[in-house]
């Protein structure tokens, strides 16, 4: 009887961490997209290496990911709508996840 407390406690956690981390790409996403609007408008600094850094890596996180949702969606003008559409199947993906494997 302990024994499968301890396996369905065990699930329920993987659950949560596989949801969490789902969260947690969508947050490199969402910070992606600002930082490339802010960058774009010209708040960045020329040169400066901390911000070079910060924008290669969530651009090394987010783009490869992305890249699959722009190849389907066309391009409306200068509106992306790529992120939005990868961040809401990403969720729905981790919640799926989240209760399959939770049981």
């Amino acid at each position: 009887m302990i024994a499968l407390l301890a396996v369905s406690s065990l699930r329920r956690h993987i659950g949560d961490y596989v949801y969490d981390l789902a969260w947690v790409y969508a947050i490199v996403i969402i910070a992606y997209v600002v930082t490339t609007l802010f960058f774009s408008l010209g708040l960045r600094i020329p040169y400066n290496r901390w911000s070079d850094a910060i924008l290669s890596f969530l651009r090394d996180l987010s783009e490869p990911y992305l890249r699959l949702f722009r190849r389907i969606l066309p391009s409306f003008g200068g509106l992306d709508l790529s992120p939005m559409l990868a961040i809401i199947l990403l969720l729905l993906v981790g919640t799926l996840a989240r209760h399959a494997i939770s049981g």
